[in-house]
């Protein structure tokens, strides 16, 4: 059985348009690499990215980038499937080589080392950035397109 979940994306599209600020946590980024992080021989990039090809496009993707060393030094770190070193290395791997393709351009790399205020204070600067130049631009919402 295959399960692949999809975001609602009449509800993240209608709240866009009605002026809210849609912030979601592991979006398609996220499925498609750890989809090819299992290192399944068929399913690549491409394959994975598949399913996400028309959700709504993200303005800008906050990639919060800490060393596998440093992140297991907090609290809790490794608790999940997910965070196995092997993993963590493979799936930074492919955010790298997703961010490099054309549309990777909405990527804003984030300095995720340092105290919880510090990080918050990078993240702030960042989303207030973005949602300046969205509101200055008024562009219209953009769609997840293929590769």
């Amino acid at each position: 059985m295959v399960l692949i979940c999809v975001p609602p994306r009449p509800k993240i599209k209608a709240a866009i348009e009605a002026g809210t600020t849609v912030v979601i946590d592991r979006y398609y980024y996220s499925g498609i690499v750890y989809s090819a992080a299992k290192q399944n021989p068929s399913m690549s990039l491409e394959w994975c990215r598949h399913p996400d090809v028309g959700l709504p496009r993200p303005d800008m993707v906050l990639f919060l980038h800490i060393s596998a060393e440093e992140a297991a030094k907090r609290g809790g770190f490794g608790t999940e499937r997910y965070e196995k070193k092997e993993l963590q290395d493979r799936v930074r791997g492919l955010f790298e080589e997703v961010r490099a393709r054309r549309e990777g351009e909405d990527f804003v790399v984030v300095d995720a080392g340092g105290s919880v205020e510090e990080v918050q204070g990078r993240i702030r600067g960042k989303v207030k950035g973005c949602m300046e130049r969205v509101d200055g631009e008024g562009a219209g919402l953009g769609v997840v397109g293929g590769w």
